[in-house]
This record gives C-alpha cells, structure tokens and sequence, in this order.
C-alpha cells in the first residue's frame, strides 16, 4: 500500500504565524507555544512557534520552521520570522474602522527589481495571497483584545539569501533573499504548484520587460547551451519549463509571445515531438517503438529500425541515429515544431533547436 504524503505549510503561511505569535507576546506578556491561522482555503491549521522574545521597546520577534510536508522544497524546515511593533493601540470607538497593518520586508527577504510579478518593483517579494494572511492573522489578535491601531510587521528569513541561490529568483529579478509565497497556504505534495509558479512569473517577467520572443529549454544545462547560441538575448528571455510542454507554449501563446525556440536534448525532443504534454518519465512512457518506426519509414532500413526499436535508452538511440540515420533526427526536429504549434497555435512561430549531449546544435528548424 502506498504512504500517503504529507501535506506542509508555504512561507506565507509561516509568515502569519509567526506575525500573530509576535503579536500575542506583545498583548499577553507570555511566548505562545503555537497559533492557529487561517488559510486562504478557509481551513485553519496550527503551527507550532520555534522562538518569540519580547524587546525592550516593546516589540516582539516570533519565528517558526517552515514545515513543507513531503514536497520537496529548498524553504522546507528555514526558519521565518516576523518583527512586530504596536504603532497605536486606542481601544475601538465604535466606528468599525479596520486597523492599520504595515508589512515590511527584512532581512533574507528578497526585493523585487523588475515587473511583471505580482509585487511592483521596489517592493519587498511578499506575494499578496501571504500579505492577507499576515493582515488578517494580525487583526484576528487585535480583535479579541479589542484594539484598534496600526501594527508594523517586518518579515525576515535569517537563511533567506543563501536559500536564494538555489531558486530561479534572480532570474525573475528578485534580489537578496527569498519570496514568500502561497496561494492557498498549504503545500500539497508533489503538485508542482512551485514549478509551475515559477514558470508563469518568468513568463510575465520576459513580457513586461517588453520581449516579444522567448527560449524555453527543459532545465539547467540545456539553457546554458542556449545562452551560448543567443548571447545577444536578454536573459529574461530563457525560461526553464522543466517537463510542462502543454503548460508552458499554452501561456507563452496567452501572453502574445509570437516566437518560442525550444531548444532541448533528444530525449525531451522525442516525446515532444509525439505530442505528450507533460514529459515526466513517470507521465508518458518513451516509445522508442514509434522511433523506430519513423526510422523504417524515413530509411527503409529494416537493420536500423531494428537497432532504434532494441535500444537501452533515447540517448544510445540518439548516437546510432547521428552515424546512420541523422535525417530521423531532422523527422523528430519537424515534428516538434508541429506539436508544439498544436499547443501555442498555428499562428505562433515556433523554432525548434536539438543540442548533442555536449551542446552542438544537430537540428535547427530555421535551417531546414
């Protein structure tokens, strides 16, 4: 029987929590030992409080440990915290005015530098689905206590510019740290939601900055062969799709992108070139079959479709094909471009790139 997996918590999610603990220590006098926030989803969930201190003047630092359940994520078990200070807190007058709530961005925090996202530049990388659960997490606090008032919350993530490397957010021109992030507050293992997130803002990025062409390429090596084809290119134009082929020409089409070079490896090639959206092993099964049977249909050569059909993976089916058969090569080059205007539209110009395993340029659709 499989494990179920385990869902966790996003860093807006532990963002709001540690606000509202910061928040309690500076009304109640005493570190809450967990808090109970509100997801966007409407559920509750509570989230136990790492460390909270009360300071001399009269704020209050609170931090929890991101939990990300099962999904495999770099802010999984960082630390996030929040430093908050009560500006005013008059007792409510009657009038149903909501309080104030400031939300800062700290150290660790990245800082947006260039548009397209969903944070103006200029402003801290705090995604507006957390900057709701932080202001509410801090008025529901306030509520209780019956105050009104303005509270300044400042979020900090102590190992957030070292976690920062590992991301793509450089890339998107978030600079100095991470986002916090959340759509919903939880993180639903192996979703893909990150993923998939990430795409999407590169993709708003590339258009804002006023690009009207981008190089989608599968992950980090193929891109590095790209930008050293396209150096000219400006580098909001690369965008790594991972194994989202349907997704990503889908909104790249939606966001009136009129050329799409995908530049990547054979293998990648193959299945995108049989159409399959979604190119995860685990997703479609790579029939070196239907390689095959291009190969006999392109060569008439029973020995080599023979040879493609028995081989061990698409890389050893892409070595023999280079030696004999490089116009098969050329056949699966075509057919990418054909599948991927299925996905973007007809009206879309589409370019098609297939490196060699050390970055050569074997097929280039524009060169046919």
């Amino acid at each position: 029987m499989a494990k179920k997996l385990r869902s966790g918590f996003t860093t807006g999610t532990a963002a709001a929590a540690a606000a509202k603990g910061a928040l309690r220590m500076i009304l109640e006098g005493k570190r809450p030992s967990r808090v109970r926030i509100r997801l966007l989803t409407g559920d509750d969930i509570t989230i136990a409080i790492h460390m909270c201190s009360l300071k001399k003047n009269g704020e209050a630092i609170c931090s929890v440990i991101k939990d990300a359940g099962d999904d495999p994520d770099v802010t999984h078990k960082a630390e996030i915290g929040a430093r908050v200070s009560l500006l005013d807190s008059d007792a409510r007058n009657g009038t149903g005015k909501r309080p104030q709530v400031i939300i800062l961005g700290g150290e660790g925090v990245g800082r947006v530098t260039k548009p397209g996202l969903e944070v103006d530049p200029g402003q801290p990388a705090i995604n507006p689905g957390p900057q709701k659960m932080i202001a509410q997490a801090i008025e529901e606090v306030l509520k209780k206590y019956r105050l009104g008032g303005t509270v300044c919350t400042e979020i900090f993530v102590p190992q957030g510019k070292k976690l920062a490397e590992k991301t793509l957010n450089a890339r998107l021109g978030i600079l100095g740290g991470i986002s916090i992030l959340g759509t919903t507050g939880v993180v639903r293992p192996m979703s893909h939601d990150a993923f998939i997130a990430t795409i999407e803002s590169a993709l708003s990025v590339a258009r804002a900055c006023g690009l009207n062409q981008v190089v989608l390429t599968t992950g980090r090596r193929s891109e590095r062969f790209a930008q050293g084809c396209w150096g000219r290119i400006a580098p909001e134009a690369f965008i790594q799709i991972g194994d989202f082929f349907k997704l990503s020409l889908e909104s790249a089409a939606k966001r009136g992108f009129v050329h799409i070079t995908l530049a990547v490896f054979f293998g990648k090639a193959l299945k995108m070139a049989q159409g399959v959206p979604h190119t995860h092993a685990g997703k479609s099964s790579l029939t070196l079959d239907k390689l095959s049977g291009w190969t006999w249909k392109i060569t008439r050569d029973s020995e080599l479709s023979r040879k493609i059909s028995a081989a061990n993976t698409a890389r050893h089916a892409f070595d023999i094909l280079r030696e004999q058969g490089p116009e098969v090569i050329s056949h699966v080059g075509q057919l990418l471009v054909a599948s991927a205007k299925c996905f973007a539209g007809l009206k879309t110009k589409i370019r098609s790139i297939i490196f060699d395993y050390d970055g050569e340029v074997v097929f280039d659709s524009e060169n046919q």
